[in-house]
């Protein structure tokens, strides 16, 4: 699969809500706008819908929300809309869950505390409340808890999602050789920098993922998402499957 790329137009309007918090917001909004393929990925694969809610699991400075309010009807960057992507997600609805207060005082600050659009929360994701949603995120953040704090929030996230909801979840694939060593330093060495001590991290292969995901109530598909990087991410994007009733 190609790699697709935001427009600049886009990108440029998206990273000004950040210009006003300094260098480092801003600077890292670019790099992760033009560098990682999972943004562009989700609005040409049409995986949010507009007028959806959007639960972002570990929103970060709110990458997410900035891009997707940056997509109202009167946004000079449809302009450059592809004519091959699917319809941009317009008028969503998006709550950020996120552990770092930093992150969140930099979501808010790009975003207004007071935005209908866009809501962040400061929280831990294995308490705090996903509420009702439509779609679910969850990017390169599960496996900094263990396996069994994983599988109680996919488990949450299910619950969580209305019926023909989906969860758009971003994974390392543990069974894809060195890709997935270099990613998995990668992340080892962020975690270190941002918590000031060694982070374990708990990964899957991709045929375990399919199959606890199944085993939790979702279809899953994967696409590759790591188009123009040296990493082995795959998002999965699972559905929740009708819990057959039980006669009495």
């Amino acid at each position: 699969m190609s790699s697709a790329k935001l427009h600049p137009a886009l990108i440029e309007q998206a990273t000004a809500l950040y210009r006003p918090l300094g260098n480092f917001a801003w600077r890292f909004a670019q790099g992760k706008y033009r560098n990682d393929p999972v943004f562009a990925g989700l609005l040409q694969h049409g995986l949010i819908p507009a007028q959806s809610r959007v639960l972002d699991i570990g929103c970060g400075q709110g990458l997410l929300a900035a891009l997707l309010c940056s997509l109202h009807p009167g946004s000079g960057a449809l302009k450059h809309w592809p004519i091959d992507w699917a319809p941009p997600p317009v008028n969503v609805q998006i709550r950020g869950i996120e552990l770092m207060p930093d992150d969140v005082e930099r979501a808010q600050g790009a975003l207004g505390q007071q935005n209908a659009q866009a809501q962040f929360v400061q929280g831990d994701i294995c308490s705090t409340d996903f509420d009702q949603t439509d779609i679910a995120v969850i990017l390169d953040v599960l496996h900094y808890v263990n396996f069994d704090a994983q599988n109680d929030i996919l488990r949450r996230v299910r619950l969580a999602l209305s019926p023909e909801g989906r969860l758009l979840l971003r994974v390392g694939n543990a069974a894809a050789g060195w890709p997935f060593l270099w990613s998995n330093w990668v992340d080892t060495l962020v975690a270190m920098i941002r918590r000031q001590r060694w982070v374990r991290l708990y990964c899957r292969p991709l045929s375990q993922w399919l199959k606890d995901l199944a085993d939790l109530g979702f279809q899953a598909d994967p696409l590759p998402m790591n188009q123009g990087t040296p990493f082995a991410n795959v998002l999965l994007i699972a559905r929740p499957v009708p819990i057959p009733s039980v006669a009495l």
